[in-house]
């Protein structure tokens, strides 16, 4: 969500002077006054410019399951923003839970701040592939390739850097990429355009696609799917971008009634529940639809009247085994460089 251009423009001292930081950090790193620590294994860096959602976890997803459908040993590491303990005091957040739900046992987790320390633990276990989710600021960690990710809907988050607007660093910064993917598009010179200004790396593009609409049972080893289709369906999400999730579904042709944001990450209260059963009435609608992310803030929410389905969602690379191919050629490529 924009600032409106008043608080834009107060807060404009306060970006000019994080903006910056952040250019006099990265130059640290590119000259070497900062040191870079490197695994042993492969990273590939899966990041964004802006806060807020582009599609870097269905791209985690899929790069994950790419690797181990290769044979390789594959780890992902992790901050695990807002993370809390469960099991055996093993941290995880939404976006964890999520990539565990899909990808089981057959993938290592590393969570935490420390991503090089966390990847030498994963390394003890024989992991030697690693997928660095929003690495492209955590440049402590150096890594073979750099992917960063554009939605095509709001590409530059109002053309500011926080906290007058939602960039994390300037555009610039797009000079480090090796690839760039821009989602949520098939088509868009005009992002292209603003793109190639800063960096001439490959660009693709990619679209999430709907998988499944599963109901949402308290029994986590019960599945069942449905099919939303000419159902009014009142969406609610807490995620960076959440007008893309609503266009989504109407891209998919499902009929919403409304629909109701959280902050990124919320973990829902009963009283958010109620709120959210109270304007979906209000709107005729026959049921609630959420993320996937969601489901894991739900907790021990209860939705009375109206039941929950939540979509399950992959996605979609276009030209998605030249990507790959572009991918394992700069890997290759680095990793020469650094043994020479």
């Amino acid at each position: 969500m924009r600032l409106p251009a008043v608080v834009s423009w107060l807060l404009w001292p306060v970006s000019l002077a994080y903006q910056t930081f952040v250019r006099l950090r990265a130059w640290c790193y590119r000259r070497g006054i900062f040191k870079q620590r490197r695994l042993n294994g492969v990273v590939i860096s899966v990041g964004n410019l802006t806060v807020g959602g582009t599609g870097k976890t269905p791209m985690v997803l899929w790069i994950a399951e790419r690797l181990l459908g290769e044979g390789k040993r594959a780890g992902i590491l992790t901050r695990g923003y807002r993370s809390r303990p469960e099991e055996r005091g093993v941290p995880s957040s939404d976006e964890v839970a999520l990539l565990r739900g899909r990808l089981g046992k057959k993938a290592q987790f590393g969570i935490g701040a420390d991503r090089y320390a966390k990847g030498r633990m994963l390394e003890r276990h024989g992991v030697e592939w690693f997928v660095l989710d929003d690495g492209f600021q955590h440049l402590r960690l150096a890594r073979d390739v750099d992917i960063v990710l554009i939605d095509a809907t709001d590409p530059f988050g109002g053309g500011h850097v926080l906290p007058a607007g939602r960039l994390r660093e300037p555009r610039s910064a797009l000079a480090r990429a090796d690839l760039v993917v821009i989602t949520r598009s098939e088509h868009a010179p005009a992002v292209e355009a603003v793109v190639r200004h800063h960096t001439q790396a490959p660009i693709f593009y990619a679209q999430t696609q709907l998988k499944d609409v599963i109901t949402h049972l308290v029994e986590p080893d019960r599945i069942a799917t449905f099919d939303a289709r000419g159902i009014r369906v009142f969406a609610f999400c807490a995620l960076g971008n959440p007008t893309a999730f609503y266009e989504d579904l109407r891209r998919w042709g499902l009929e919403v009634a409304g629909n109701a944001s959280f902050p990124d990450h919320h973990r829902y209260s009963q009283a958010d529940a109620g709120e959210i059963e109270r304007r979906a009435q209000a709107a005729g609608a026959q049921a609630l639809l959420c993320t996937e992310k969601d489901i894991y803030n739900l907790g021990a929410v209860e939705f009375r009247p109206l039941p929950v389905f939540h979509c399950c969602i992959e996605l979609c690379i276009f030209e998605a085994e030249s990507f790959w191919r572009i991918v394992t050629e700069i890997l290759e490529r680095k990793r020469a460089a650094v043994a020479r």
